[in-house]
């Protein structure tokens, strides 16, 4: 997963189960259609049992780096590495996230060129992805997606994406502790997916657009012509 969508403004206050004060926070947040490695994206946090949503940078820098950056590629984490890795183990501990989302783009690794599809919930609402975030100085936060295993990810692309929580069981993720997380994250119910391709135009970061979204026809697999 290197992208993903959130154009939040007009799902948000039709969304049941999430506190007020995400509802508000999720309804202030730019609409964006291409995230990407570096890209700015909103994030739901609890903070001394307060909730908050905030923009973080995508690709966690963890506080003990010498430089707000890191040479680790940092957007994912794996949900059963991440608890005992020296690069997540205190955000693990500490701050844990959820990131709202439309969706999120994926490539079929199987053709040449790769094709890239778009995944979404089936009944259309939004999407919860675990995560974790880090603070590296005063003022950059920002996080990392927990992935795994997911077999609701739909054929032919590979059944490995974020990790899903519903809206009501937001608390059960922010009040388990570090020994418990990982259980009631792989217990969490995932919700039924579907996908469809779109244009290769996503590969482009500059691209930030609705028509991204936008259903596009299969190409033929240029191995197919050989």
């Amino acid at each position: 997963m290197r992208r993903f969508v959130q154009s939040l403004s007009a799902m948000a206050s039709g969304t049941p189960g999430i506190p007020d004060s995400v509802r508000q926070g999720l309804l202030q947040l730019p609409d964006r259609f291409n995230i990407g490695s570096g890209g700015n994206a909103g994030v739901i946090r609890r903070v001394e049992q307060c909730w908050e949503v905030i923009e973080m940078r995508w690709g966690l820098v963890p506080s003990w780096e010498r430089q707000a950056s890191t040479a680790y590629s940092t957007l994912t984490a794996r949900l059963d590495r991440a608890p005992s890795s020296r690069m997540y183990r205190r955000a693990w501990q500490q701050r844990r996230c959820l990131v709202p989302m439309n969706g999120y783009y994926k490539w079929d690794r199987h053709t040449s060129p790769r094709r890239p599809y778009f995944i979404q919930r089936e009944d259309g609402q939004l999407l919860f992805a675990l995560g974790l975030w880090a603070q590296w100085g005063e003022s950059l936060n920002s996080f990392a997606l927990l992935t795994f295993p997911n077999r609701a990810i739909p054929r032919p692309l590979t059944p490995d994406g974020p990790v899903f929580f519903e809206a009501e069981e937001f608390k059960k993720w922010f009040d388990a502790s570090p020994s418990e997380a990982f259980a009631v994250a792989q217990s969490a119910r995932q919700p039924l997916l579907e996908a469809y391709p779109v244009s290769r135009r996503v590969a482009n970061r500059k691209r930030d657009d609705y028509f991204l979204l936008e259903p596009a026809a299969l190409e033929p697999d240029a191995s197919e012509d050989e």
